[in-house]
C-alpha cells in the first residue's frame, strides 16, 4: 500500500522525492525501492548503478518555507536567486538519532534482501523547490559515513 502524505510538509516531501527519483533516472540509476519503512527506520529511496547499492535520503525545502524560516535574518540573494533566502541548510536535519535510524533501516534491507555481499554507499539528495514557478534544483552529498 502507497504511502499516504496529509501534512504540507509531507506534501513537500513527495514532491521532493519525485523529483530526486527523476534526478537518479536521469544520471542511469535504477530505482529498487522507496519508503522502505520498519518501526526503527525509514530509506527514503533504494537505487542500483553499476552493480552498487545507493541508499538515498532526501530532503526537500520549498521556496515557501525558506521564506518562513528565513523571516528575521538579514536579506541577500540566496538559493532561488533572490533576497529573503539565507544559508539555512536542509542537509543540516541529519541529525545522529536520524543517522542511526537510516543505518539500522539499511542493515535490515541489506540482510532480508540478501545483499550482504554488495558494495553500498549512503547519499543524500537536497531538493530545493520552487512550487511557484515549477522549478527544482538538486543538491547531491554523495558517500555520508553513518
Amino acid at each position: 500500500m502507497p504511502k499516504v502524505f496529509t501534512s504540507e510538509k509531507q506534501k513537500i516531501g513527495e514532491i521532493g522525492e519525485n523529483i530526486a527519483v527523476k534526478f537518479l533516472m536521469k544520471h542511469e540509476f535504477s530505482i529498487l525501492d522507496r519508503n522502505y519503512t520498519k518501526k526503527w527506520g525509514e530509506i527514503d529511496i533504494v537505487a542500483e548503478k553499476a552493480s552498487k547499492l545507493y541508499f538515498v535520503e532526501v530532503k526537500s525545502v520549498s521556496r515557501e518555507t525558506l521564506d518562513n524560516v528565513t523571516h528575521d535574518l538579514p536579506e541577500r540573494s540566496g538559493l532561488f536567486g533572490r533576497a529573503g533566502t539565507s544559508d539555512y541548510r536542509p542537509e543540516d536535519n541529519m541529525h545522529p538519532w536520524k543517522l542511526k535510524r537510516l543505518s539500522r533501516a539499511i542493515q535490515t534491507y541489506i540482510l532480508s534482501r540478501k545483499f550482504d555481499d554488495r558494495e553500498w554507499q549512503v547519499d543524500l539528495l537536497v531538493v530545493y523547490l520552487d512550487l511557484k514557478d515549477k522549478k527544482a534544483k538538486v543538491k547531491v552529498v554523495s558517500d555520508i559515513i553513518l
